[in-house]
């Protein structure tokens, strides 16, 4: 088995708890419910802004519908939900965050939608489906854009399973090129309808893929009585469908040029690049690690991930496209999910499948360095191929409520993906967005634990919660919410002094960590127990902000390694005299270093 550890160190693991680490969030959110479907529903929605914009929320995302908007027809926009659910949020002093829905609603975890009509003060907005718990991609997608190009039918547009399964929740990224257009038009007319609130819109997000994130449906509905295809499977494959599987003969031909060059690689005897497939049999595939261990099967994976980057670039050269007007100045945003499930399997025809299934990372190149960020480099860098290098693109990530419990049957290590993504967007300059992935984390303190040691230890800017009602109506959600903005939110923190510390030479053993102490409460008053615990990023180089410092005032203090279980073992002192600061006046930030 690999020996997994964290990039960061165990620092990672551990809370500051006495340090006040303000500006690290630029934005706070909370997303929206899916839909309001009826009166009581409004009011309590209301209720939940106004709680929420008392304790310091900057914004509510809300999706935008496709289906919902464009059901009835190509071009026909029904824009009057909207209009009252951001005239709601606005009139309550709050941000809005719009998510262009390109997907289907009901699937996903936790979706509850699609009641057949939502009603508010006598206004009603029709659904696409009647008795069903979804809000489906327009209907018309699915006949009119066949309709209009010969040889092309609806099966070809949605992506199709290792099992012959079909899935409607989203269009395949291997039929972009005859939707690509329909994308970039509803945001066009979205921008026409809602230019008159360009100020009080500060992200447009974009739905690439199920769940509104760039992945492949590996664990949706449309494969559900599959264990593979769920929760903790390793994933169904999506690419056996008539577009995906020419894509793949085309992009044989093009890294190989020739039949007899291919088949040396791979070990095969084709006679034509007709006769490339994808793997006939997918559980032997990875079962026997051919995703590893075999250039076709590298080759395989290398060709699903780099179609679904692609797809990710396309999707915002669209939203460029679309929002080139009014709304040209406001960033974009994306999501990718934390597929955290299998990372610590002890097999290799299990460990991190999960992610390959839905397109995340490849697997020919060393998943586990932080040298290809674990994996994600190429998926994260998807942020800066857009067609405007300026335009700036906000990346989403999941699970950051979520610890490492690595036992069988998820053998999760969640903890550990969100500090690699963390650390790879941070070396890649991403503007770099947190969630819960599951909306009971946000109601727990060993989730909001986690999301703050997440913060504290790494990249992440911005957060938004899995949804406003659990950080309203729940005491934990509410309460910890709010603490977090007052201790991270930017211009929200204490308006004492800053000063960032750093410790150099820190070498430290399995267990050990180190810690700024020094002559003031918030140092610890000398006592290592309550010092402050750094940040070993550039181990073994350890550095740390701490606010709410007295102002102009002389602090001395000293690095000090010690346990982290243990405050009184492993207890090793800064060698010679006091480090000596002073800090400035409010708000202001000065830097003191030590060494071992």
């Amino acid at each position: 088995m690999l020996n997994f550890k964290r990039t960061l160190g165990l620092a990672a693991l551990c809370l500051a708890s006495a340090t006040v680490w303000a500006d690290l969030a630029e934005t706070t959110n909370a997303m929206a419910p899916l839909e309001l479907r009826n009166s009581s529903e409004w009011s309590a929605f209301e209720w939940q802004l106004e709680e929420a914009a008392g304790y310091g929320l900057d914004g509510v995302s809300v999706d935008v519908w496709w289906g919902m908007v464009e059901g009835d027809g190509d071009g026909q926009y029904d824009w009057s939900y909207y209009d009252a659910i951001f005239d709601t949020i606005i009139s309550r002093g709050l941000q809005i965050i719009p998510i262009m829905s390109f997907h289907q609603c009901g699937g996903n975890v936790g979706d509850d939608c699609g009641e057949d009509v939502i009603t508010r003060d006598g206004n009603s907005w029709k659904l696409g489906q009647s008795g069903t718990n979804e809000i489906p991609i327009p209907w018309w997608i699915w006949e009119d854009i066949p309709a209009q190009h010969a040889g092309l039918s609806d099966a070809d547009m949605r992506y199709k399973s290792e099992f012959g399964n079909y899935s409607v929740e989203t269009v395949s990224l291997w039929a972009d090129d005859y939707v690509l257009d329909q994308y970039a038009d509803f945001m066009a007319a979205f921008q026409d309808r809602y230019e008159h609130l360009a100020d009080h819109i500060i992200e447009l997000n974009i739905s690439m893929g199920p769940a509104g994130e760039l992945r492949y449906p590996s664990y949706n509905q449309h494969d559900d009585g599959h264990a593979i295809a769920s929760y903790p499977g390793r994933g169904a494959l999506q690419a056996y469908g008539r577009l995906a599987i020419e894509d793949f003969q085309a992009w044989a031909e093009d890294k190989y040029g020739n039949l007899t060059s291919l088949n040396n690689a791979w070990g095969t005897s084709l006679s034509s690049f007709d006769q490339v497939n994808p793997p006939s049999d997918a559980q032997f595939f990875f079962d026997q690690q051919d995703h590893l261990y075999n250039q076709y099967g590298r080759d395989f994976m290398r060709w699903y991930h780099e179609s679904l980057t692609a797809h990710g670039t396309r999707m915002l050269n669209a939203a460029m496209d679309g929002f080139d007007g009014a709304f040209s100045d406001i960033e974009l945003g994306m999501k990718i999910p934390g597929i955290h499930w299998q990372i610590g399997n002890p097999s290799d025809s299990m460990r991190r499948v999960p992610e390959m299934a839905a397109g995340l990372i490849p697997s020919d190149i060393d998943i586990y360095s932080p040298a290809t960020g674990h994996g994600y480099e190429s998926m994260i860098s998807t942020t800066q191929t857009g067609s405007d290098p300026n335009r700036n693109v906000v990346l989403h990530f999941t699970a950051l409520e979520m610890g490492n419990p690595d036992s069988y049957p998820d053998y999760s290590r969640a903890e550990d993906l969100v500090f690699w993504v963390g650390e790879e967007g941070g070396n890649q300059g991403v503007d770099l967005k947190g969630e819960n992935a599951l909306a009971g984390g946000a109601m727990t303190h060993f989730g909001w634990d986690q999301i703050e040691n997440a913060f504290t230890h790494s990249s992440y800017n911005g957060l938004t919660i899995l949804r406003l009602q659990n950080v309203t109506e729940n005491n934990i959600g509410r309460n910890r919410y709010a603490q977090f903005i007052q201790n991270f939110h930017a211009g929200t923190g204490s308006d004492g002094a800053t000063v960032s510390f750093t410790c150099n030479n820190g070498n430290t053993y399995w267990g050990q960590s180190v810690y700024a102490v020094g002559d003031v409460p918030e140092l610890g008053n000398w006592d290592p127990a309550n010092g402050v615990l750094l940040d070993a990023t550039n181990y073994p180089t350890w550095t740390g902000a701490v606010g709410d410092l007295p102002e102009n005032t002389g602090i001395e203090w000293k690095c000090v390694k010690r346990e982290e279980n243990d405050p009184n073992a492993g207890v090793e002192w800064q060698s010679g005299s006091n480090n000596q600061v002073t800090t400035g006046g409010a708000g202001s930030s000065v830097g003191s270093s030590g060494s071992f």
